[in-house]
């Protein structure tokens, strides 16, 4: 009885210990992404980068635990283990330094890939040889029993983690708390794996019954079985950061969507390693190659221009679908080929190998070798031959299954016909012009109208989404258009002012550069943008930068580090255009943000916010913030006017003294928010703005 109770504890500690790690080991994984995710403008490829350095690192953790538990004697493998353990403590916290904020003109990626290692490197990688060691060392007490319940298990947290966050941890704890109570939990687990470590020194066999049993072990698969371990799980972390990619930043530009596909790849490990019932080779194939098919069909018609009635949630339904069909499809592979215990630390090694290489590819690579989200259809293709090999393996050759054969290739040569069509068809309607890609997105300029005078325009698009729209004809390409018409809140701004000589303006986003439009001579505009390409296309594809009338100057870089750096400018005019689309820079609306605009202000000075925004609210941010430095605000919101080139547009204009008549005139109308939250550099929470 004794003997059982102990081994019960020596269980419960190292089932504990998984779960603790895995817990950790994905919280800290939004925790330090959203400290650092204003330092890179926001973007979502902040996120991907992230997860490529924890991918990275996950393999590194792999291959400690495998060679620790290949080659070391238990007593020396405990002591090594504990002294990281100590190490990576002595190491918190893990928030970054403000040291590391993006200069202008550095290379991002490489620059988070260094950042977090500093940061989190050490703790991280701990974390991540904890589940591999632990299956290990749990497979000496439960002889017998599968220690790839484990795995499950841990994965059981890291998805509990990771939907944690945004919805119990982000709204609740400042930044600073959030790593105050993950440096707490890494302490209890490195005391935790500690003990676990002087157990595993114990065993229910000595060293001598070990060897004999090893000698009578499994042998190591072959050859094609370990391409198969990194292969599969590669294919999986690949379509896991393109379809984040795409859906971030061509289906729906909103916040949160980061949190899905991960949670979907979570859940296959799960269901697939708890138990071989769960996972049926057949049907999962099917069901992969039909909505990997769908997924494609429907891309095209969109992209293609076509009339179709599909609303962003049906479209997101269907992507999440294909990804949890192929990754359920890749990971029950993967645990159909499981070795024997044995040999799990270098199976787990192979498939942290594979997964970063997965998101190596979509991250580093293809960034450098596509315009567009090339790797995400060609996942889609792997995806789908992958389905077909499952479906037709070990089957029986009968008639029927020889002309379903045939079918297979056919349908694969129509999608892979169907990918290699551009991103936009050319039509009368609109025909790709250019496009560019780098760590920002993917940004493109198509034309549109080319037979009709009247409205030929040449459009802007970041993704999928229209930024910026100019006439083509000499007499109406100076006309501002979009969300910057004469009606709207900047447009009023700018009328309020436009007696005032020697205006001087700043602008937080540039995009086509359309706020130009309103410069008169000796006026000053001085445009912040983080992308150089959309510098590049702003100065080569449209001309409201070349047709404005007073003097332009072009900052390069984040507009919030910038204008911390900057002398005072004396600003007349504030505009802040970066929340429209893109994943929204909340650090550009934080107290701290507005001190370091206020030293940029002239006295009288007003402030344009653009909230346009099809997923959040943002007036309630506005709102505290001018309630919080005493200003005086007015909203205004019109309505579209596609004839004119007018988006629907939502402005806040706030006053920082007395308002111009012209501004006040309309507060009555303006929809002015009834309730109001402050951010700060700390605190900021856009789950609660959603629409």
């Amino acid at each position: 009885m004794t003997s059982r109770f102990a081994n019960y504890l020596v269980v419960s500690v190292y089932a504990l210990l998984t779960l603790l790690s895995a817990l950790l080991l994905f919280e800290v994984q939004p925790i330090i992404s959203k400290c650092i995710l204003p330092w890179f403008g926001g973007s979502p490829a902040v996120w991907t980068t992230s997860m490529v350095f924890f991918q990275t690192l996950l393999f590194g953790g792999y291959a400690y635990a495998h060679l620790s538990e290949k080659l070391l004697p238990r007593w020396a493998q405990a002591l090594v283990h504990v002294c990281l353990l100590l190490g990576a403590a002595l190491t918190l916290p893990i928030a970054p330094d403000a040291n590391w904020k993006l200069e202008a003109g550095s290379t991002p990626t490489w620059h988070i890939l260094a950042l977090l290692a500093v940061s989190v490197g050490l703790p991280y990688f701990v974390l991540s040889s904890t589940g591999p060691l632990v299956q290990a060392w749990y497979s000496r007490f439960a002889t017998g029993r599968s220690p790839y319940r484990l795995y499950a298990l841990s994965n059981i947290g890291s998805l509990a983690a990771l939907l944690g966050y945004p919805f119990f941890v982000e709204p609740r704890y400042a930044l600073g708390q959030q790593t105050g109570i993950w440096s707490t939990g890494f302490v209890a687990f490195a005391a935790l794996g500690s003990l676990a470590a002087i157990l595993a020194t114990r065993g229910s066999a000595g060293r001598t019954q070990e060897r004999a049993a090893n000698q009578h072990a499994a042998q190591l698969p072959g050859w094609r079985t370990k391409m198969a371990w990194i292969s599969l799980p590669a294919l999986a972390s690949m379509m896991l950061l393109a379809t984040t990619n795409h859906v971030c930043q061509d289906v729906a530009v909103m916040p949160f969507l980061w949190v899905a596909p991960l949670s979907i790849y979570l859940l296959s490990f799960i269901i697939t390693f708890d138990h071989p019932r769960w996972y049926q080779q057949r049907w999962y194939a099917v069901a992969a190659l039909v909505s990997l098919g769908l997924v494609i069909a429907v891309d095209k018609l969109i992209t293609g221009g076509h009339n179709v009635a599909f609303t962003f949630t049906q479209e997101l339904t269907l992507h999440f679908a294909a990804l949890f069909f192929l990754c359920m499809l890749c990971h029950g592979e993967l645990f159909r080929l499981r070795p024997d215990a044995r040999h799990l630390t270098a199976f787990y090694l192979m498939i942290s190998a594979g997964g970063a290489l997965g998101g190596m590819f979509v991250s580093l690579a293809a960034p450098v070798l596509f315009s567009t989200f090339v790797e995400w259809r060609l996942g889609i293709v792997l995806g789908c031959l992958l389905a077909v090999w499952v479906l037709f393996e070990n089957q029986p050759q009968s008639f029927v299954h020889r002309r379903f054969a045939l079918l297979a290739p056919a349908f694969l040569l129509l999608l892979a016909g169907l990918q290699a069509l551009p991103q936009f068809n050319a039509t009368r309607e609109h025909e790709l012009f250019t496009n560019a890609r780098n760590f920002y997105g993917v940004i493109s300029v198509l034309e549109r109208e080319r037979e009709n005078p009247e409205q030929h325009v040449f459009n802007f698009y970041s993704g999928r989404i229209v930024h910026g729209v100019q006439f083509a004809a000499a007499d109406k390409r100076r006309q501002p258009t979009a969300y910057f018409g004469p009606h709207t809140g900047v447009g009023r701004a700018f009328r309020a002012r436009e007696d005032q000589p020697h205006l001087r303006v700043g602008v937080v986003g540039l995009g086509i550069g359309t706020l130009a439009a309103y410069a008169t001579p000796g006026s000053y505009f001085r445009f912040y943008e983080l992308n150089e390409h959309v510098l590049e296309f702003a100065r080569d594809y449209f001309t409201y930068l070349a047709d404005c009338q007073g003097d332009t100057e072009i900052v390069l870089g984040d507009a919030r580090v910038s204008l911390e750096r900057e002398s005072p400018q004396c600003f007349d005019l504030l505009v802040l255009d970066a929340f429209s689309g893109d994943a929204v820079p909340t650090h550009l609306l934080t107290k701290e943000a507005w001190e370091a605009y206020g030293k940029h202000l002239a006295p009288g000075a007003t402030i344009a916010v653009n909230i346009s925004n099809r997923y959040l609210d943002l007036s309630p941010v506005v709102a505290g913030l001018a309630e919080h430095f005493g200003y005086r605000l007015s909203r205004f919101t019109t309505e579209s006017n596609p004839a004119a080139g007018l988006f629907a547009a939502d402005w806040i204009v706030v006053e920082t003294a007395a308002a111009p008549e012209t501004l006040t005139s309309a507060v009555e109308d303006s929809g002015t928010p009834r309730t109001s939250v402050l951010w700060t550099d700390d605190y900021s929470n856009l789950f609660e703005l959603l629409k």
